[in-house]
């Protein structure tokens, strides 16, 4: 259990025991175009870099995660992904106009998603959301993510509630909205359980909201190197969500459920088949 001293809040010491697929991370690598974004640019964050910081976790796999920054690029995912193994999908950005063949090509190398990145931009337009969300998921059965304020779920609630399948990054952001996202998960949209630095709410009762609603919805990742956040991932982020759900449940949250949804199931995720981690 946690405890208090003054208005501090301590969290039981992460022991690292629990499996882990880190559902949302990011490979920034300078070999490869990168495009500011409102003038910003990331800091490198390599493969090496990440696994190194995760070193100490029982890496399962992850969902490598286009940026802002990256915009249409798709040379740096494929290349982390070759590098990192078959335990490692990726999460990608794309234009509407991208052919069905390169979308079977993208798939055959281990892309999984497109993302819609209606926060800040560099992704395809919001105006086809639904035709594309449709189409990825006809010809190769993606879903879609989406990085979007929650106070702007409300008008999308319609589209979204009829798509195949969706997933919201970080709890949604937003007090604001919440509700909308709580909506969306008895819906089966999953929700992913990340970025915690970024949100302006309580992420224990958001947790235990949107896994009352829908115990298949959250899915872990660490946003890893938290590119622009006012608080970056730390360990403590992990174990909140051990302390908070329970392990039986956050076993749940922290790899069966991205796993299932990322259509991992088939794979032997360990270090035998090809995960660098070693984990």
């Amino acid at each position: 259990m946690n405890f208090k001293v003054g208005a501090v809040l301590y969290l039981p010491r992460v022991t690292f025991d629990l499996k882990l697929f880190d559902a949302h991370l990011h490979i920034i690598d300078d070999r490869f175009p990168l495009v500011a974004n409102d003038g910003y640019l990331p800091p490198k964050f390599s493969c090496d870099d990440y696994l190194d910081r995760l070193k100490d976790y029982q890496l399962l796999g992850g969902a490598v995660v286009s940026g802002s920054f990256q915009a249409f690029d798709q040379s740096y995912l494929l290349n982390a992904l070759e590098i990192l193994g078959p335990s490692y999908v990726g999460v990608t950005q794309l234009p509407e106009t991208v052919t069905d063949q390169a979308l079977i090509e993208l798939n055959d190398l281990g892309v999984r998603a497109l993302r819609f990145n209606l926060k800040r931009g560099g992704s395809g337009s919001v105006n086809h959301l639904d035709s594309m969300a449709r189409r990825v998921y006809e010809v190769v059965a993606w879903h879609v993510e989406l990085y979007i304020d929650s106070s702007e779920l409300e008008d999308y609630y319609p589209i979204l509630v009829s798509l195949p399948s969706v997933s919201i990054d970080h709890l949604g952001l937003s007090k604001t909205g919440f509700g909308t996202v709580i909506k969306l998960a008895e819906k089966g949209v999953r929700v992913k359980a990340t970025g915690f630095g970024r949100v302006d709410f309580d992420v224990r009762t958001a947790l235990c909201d949107i896994n009352s609603a829908n115990p298949n919805s959250l899915m872990f990742g660490t946003d890893l190197p938290s590119t622009r956040s006012p608080r970056p991932y730390t360990d403590d982020d992990l174990a909140l969500i051990i302390d908070t759900l329970g392990e039986a449940q956050a076993a749940r949250v922290l790899y069966e459920n991205a796993i299932a949804f990322y259509n991992l199931t088939a794979l032997r995720l360990g270090p035998e088949d090809g995960n660098p981690s070693g984990n």
